[in-house]
C-alpha cells in the first residue's frame, strides 16, 4: 500500500479510521527545527471534526504525541513520529457496508484489492480521518517554510453553486491569515456565509455537496524544480490527490485557459523592482515544471461526500442482489471545508521537499 510521498523528505502515513490510532512518520527532516507546538495545535483544530452543522459531529481532540525525532520542541535530525489517538470510533454504524458498497466510496474497490482482510470501518485507511497526521506533517513544513520567508495559504473558492473570489496577484501572509480564521475559510466572509447555508440545506436533505479549494504558495523561488515527469506540479498533484475525495487538479487558468486565445493567456515579461516578474499569473507561477517566481497558484477539486443518509442503490457482494442503502453514522455534509488546511498542509510538505533536495535549505 503506497501510503508515502517524498523524495529528500520522506512523509509516510499509518493507522485506520477507527483503529486504536493513526499517525505520521518524516524522514529527512534537518536537525535544529524548533517547533511551536502550540502553533501546530492551532493548525490541527481547524481541520478537527466537530466544529457545528458543517462538519461532522465525531468528536476528537487531534493531539499528537511524538515518540522520535523531537527533543525539547526541536527537531534531532532523526525520523519523526507522531501518534494521534483515535477515541470516538462508532464501528457498529459501519457493519454493513463490508456487504453493501457505498456508492462512489472505496469500499468495493477495497473488497477488490484486500478481500476479506480489509479493515473499513469509518472508511479504514481510505477515510478523511487519515488527513489528521498529513496535516502534523504539514504543520511542522509550514513553521520551517516561514523561518525562510515562504508561505503557504488555502481559502474556499467554491462550495456546491456559491463562488469566492479568486486570489489577486500578488497573496500576502496577512490575507492568508486573515482567511485561516474564517469558518469557512472564505477571502469575503458573505461567500462563507452562503456556503455554509448551501452546506446547512443539503445536510437537512439527507445529501452532501462538494468543493474547490485554491490554494497558493508565496516566497518560493525561481527556478526550482524539472521537466516532464518530476516536475513541481507532478510532485504537488502525487501528494494531492493522496487527499480522499480529490477528483479534480489545475495550475494557473488550467481548464478556463482553453477559453482564450494565446495572446491572451500567455503572462507578459515585466520588470519589477530591478528583478524580473510577469503581468499576468495565468501559468500559476510554475512554466516547465520549474518555479517562475510568481506565487505558486493550483485549485483542488473535492468531490461530494459520498457517504449520505438519502436512500442509494447497491449490490449485496454475498447474494449479489440489487439492495437500497441508507448510509449511517457521521459524516462531513461537505469535505471541502476541513479539507483546506489539509491541501496547505500538502503543499507545504511538497516544495519542502523540493527545497530540501537543492541543499540550500
Amino acid at each position: 500500500m503506497a501510503s508515502k510521498f517524498g523524495q529528500n523528505l520522506s512523509i509516510s502515513v499509518f493507522g485506520q479510521s477507527h483503529g486504536k490510532a493513526i499517525g505520521v512518520e518524516m524522514d529527512g527532516v534537518p536537525a535544529g527545527e524548533p517547533i511551536d507546538m502550540e502553533k501546530l495545535q492551532a493548525f490541527l483544530d481547524r481541520r478537527k471534526p466537530g466544529q457545528g452543522a458543517m462538519t461532522t459531529r465525531r468528536k476528537e481532540t487531534d493531539i499528537p504525541e511524538f515518540l522520535s525525532g523531537v527533543q525539547d520542541d526541536v527537531t534531532c535530525g532523526f525520523p519523526i513520529c507522531a501518534v494521534i489517538q483515535n477515541s470516538d470510533q462508532h464501528s457498529h454504524d459501519y457493519s454493513n457496508l463490508r456487504t453493501n458498497p457505498r456508492p462512489s466510496h472505496a469500499d468495493y474497490t477495497a473488497s477488490l484489492r484486500y478481500g476479506e482482510a480489509r479493515d473499513m470501518r469509518g472508511g479504514g485507511h481510505f477515510s478523511g480521518r487519515l488527513t489528521a497526521p498529513i496535516c502534523v506533517a504539514g504543520g511542522i513544513c509550514l513553521q520551517m517554510l516561514e523561518r525562510r520567508g515562504i508561505y503557504v495559504g488555502a481559502h474556499l473558492q467554491q462550495v456546491y453553486n456559491v463562488k469566492d473570489e479568486q486570489f489577486p496577484l500578488y497573496p500576502t501572509k496577512e490575507l492568508f491569515d486573515e482567511v485561516a480564521a474564517r469558518k469557512p475559510a472564505t477571502i469575503n466572509p458573505e461567500a462563507g456565509a452562503k456556503m455554509e447555508q448551501a452546506i446547512v440545506e443539503a445536510s437537512k436533505d439527507l445529501d452532501s455537496v462538494g468543493g474547490i479549494i485554491e490554494c497558493a504558495i508565496i516566497g518560493f523561488p525561481a527556478g526550482l524544480g524539472d521537466p516532464m515527469f518530476d516536475g513541481i506540479e507532478n510532485r504537488l498533484a502525487q501528494a494531492l490527490f493522496g487527499i480522499p475525495a480529490v477528483k479534480g487538479l489545475e495550475f494557473g487558468n488550467g481548464f478556463a485557459g482553453t477559453d482564450l486565445r494565446g495572446s491572451e493567456n500567455n503572462d507578459p515579461f515585466i520588470l519589477k523592482d530591478g528583478k524580473i516578474a510577469t503581468e499576468t499569473n495565468h501559468s500559476g507561477g510554475i512554466n516547465g515544471g520549474i518555479s517562475n517566481g510568481m506565487p505558486i497558484v493550483f485549485r483542488v477539486a473535492l468531490k461530494p461526500t459520498s457517504s449520505i443518509a438519502k436512500k442509494q442503490r447497491t449490490v449485496n457482494l454475498e447474494t449479489m442482489e440489487e439492495t437500497d442503502l441508507i448510509v449511517k453514522g457521521r459524516h462531513d455534509p461537505c469535505v471541502a471545508v476541513r479539507a483546506v488546511p489539509v491541501v496547505e498542509a500538502v503543499a507545504a510538505s511538497v516544495v519542502t521537499d523540493i527545497l530540501l533536495g537543492t541543499g540550500k535549505f
